[in-house]
């Protein structure tokens, strides 16, 4: 029997996957590429905006297409639990739904599907279940490739943000108990992982839900004390305003396995967009946390999210945004256009913003970031960085090998990269040095110094310059 999973959406979907993916293989499926070959289709999909909703349904819609009599098409994750029944109308093919709390039932789910007089009259299941189960459940996860895993501390969220409908699907924050997670990031260090990026909906919520509300700290020295020394970075994504508290701070500087970086996202700044957002609207506190991180962290990289054209927001109110961003000098920004969500506070506000509007705000707002990102990075220019290698490829026009990494500057998937051109022969997963001798907007380009030494085979992996 073989499965064929796609992932949709954010790196909290991408743990919930890998998890699916074990319990298919020790129930003995088989992985393919090719979805005709497949017995079973999963799609873990996406629901938190209106896009990546409709995003998922054309993958099921076209999955749905070219579906072979007695093979299962199944939704999963966000918008099966979201908007089952939207899905099911629209994608009639669909044969099972696996919520955002059920994944660890997939193999159940299967099994009722499969059941009845004979496979052509397979009936549709459903395992949504409730938001708010207990979220304690982990299963071993699949060989790390590419030397960097996700590591997710909790679910749900308490945030009353106007925009987002993720409590609406997630339910209020679960965390998981600090030895589950201990004992996750042990596992996944010992399948290959040389990086850690820690997630939540609000990593810095994480224990609030037993009365611990600043657990982050201790979960994070945790980590760094309990796992070898074949972890080298961890990073740490999604700090909540507010709660970025002196200890988190003071772990992040102190632990040399933590990386200086940090991703708040902030989603404006202006106090009367904010007010509206239901978010917290005292930018004091924000400067606050910088200036505390930067002292602590002279080297920190500070990732944002700013959300554009949300209901009412005037010229001024977008200038405010603009003003905000050249006075904090965030390192990586990342932005998106305001997207009505039903259900959500946000939808019915009054004064929508035109999307020509939003449009041109975006533009705007990318336009003032990239100088900003520019010198940050040309402030690297001369700098000896280490760098996890993701792959190779070609320079455009000339054929010439490219070696693609990461610094500690950059989460994956969201930030830059590091460019050696010329280089071939570093695997995948190997952590490297890198000389910095130039920068762009958001890449740094470099030339590798030193190679990386396996424990396991005691042997150099040279690097070969062509």
């Amino acid at each position: 029997m073989k499965y064929h999973l796609i992932t949709l959406g954010c790196p909290k979907n991408k743990v919930d996957s890998d998890g699916m993916e074990m319990l298919l293989r020790d129930a003995a499926y088989l992985p393919t590429e090719s979805a005709k070959q497949a017995d079973v289709l999963i799609v873990n999909t996406c629901g938190f905006l209106e896009a990546a909703k409709e995003e998922s349904i054309g993958v099921l819609q076209e999955l749905g297409r070219k579906k072979r009599r007695n093979q299962l098409l199944i939704a999963a994750g966000c918008l099966a639990q979201r908007n089952g029944d939207e899905v099911l109308s629209r994608v009639p093919t669909v044969d099972g739904l696996l919520g955002t709390r059920r994944w660890m039932d997939v193999m159940a789910l299967i099994g009722q599907l499969r059941r009845g007089p004979n496979q052509r009259a397979l009936q549709r299941y459903s395992l949504l279940g409730d938001p708010e189960r207990e979220y304690t459940a982990a299963v071993p996860r699949p060989p790390v490739l590419g030397g960097s895993a996700y590591l997710k501390i909790s679910d749900g969220c308490n945030a009353p943000c106007a925009f987002c409908t993720i409590p609406s699907f997630k339910g209020k924050l679960q965390s998981r108990p600090l030895d589950a997670v201990v004992d996750e990031a042990t596992a996944l260090v010992g399948a290959g992982a040389k990086e850690l990026v820690v997630i939540a909906q609000d990593s810095t919520d994480y224990g609030r839900d037993w009365g611990e509300p600043n657990s982050l700290p201790r979960l994070l020295a945790a980590l760094c004390n309990r796992t070898s020394d074949d972890l080298r970075w961890i990073r740490l994504m999604y700090a909540y305003p507010g709660h970025v508290s002196d200890e988190l701070i003071e772990v992040m500087a102190s632990q040399p396995k933590i990386v200086p970086y940090l991703d708040m996202p902030l989603q404006h700044g202006d106090p009367r967009t904010l007010r509206r957002m239901r978010r917290p609207s005292r930018l004091e506190m924000v400067y606050d946390h910088v200036e505390k991180l930067r002292a602590a962290m002279p080297d920190i990289a500070l990732r944002t999210t700013f959300i554009v054209g949300y209901p009412g927001e005037t010229e001024e109110e977008f200038q405010g945004l603009l003003d905000f961003v050249q006075a904090i000098e965030f390192d990586k920004v990342g932005a998106f256009q305001f997207s009505p969500e039903p259900g959500t506070p946000s939808a019915t506000l009054p004064d929508q913003v035109a999307d020509e509007v939003k449009a041109e705000r975006y533009a705007r707002l990318m336009e003032t970031q990239q100088p900003i990102s520019l010198r940050k990075n040309q402030a690297q220019v001369g700098k000896r960085l280490e760098v996890l290698i993701e792959g190779e490829g070609e320079i455009e026009g000339s054929g010439e090998p490219l070696l693609l990494g990461r610094s500690y500057r950059d989460a994956p998937e969201v930030d830059g990269l590091v460019l050696a051109p010329g280089v071939s022969g570093a695997p995948i997963g190997a952590m490297i040095e890198v000389h910095i001798n130039s920068a762009m907007e958001y890449d740094l380009v470099g030339e590798p110094l030193l190679m990386e030494t396996f424990p396991s085979t005691k042997e150099t992996i040279p690097l070969v310059h062509l």
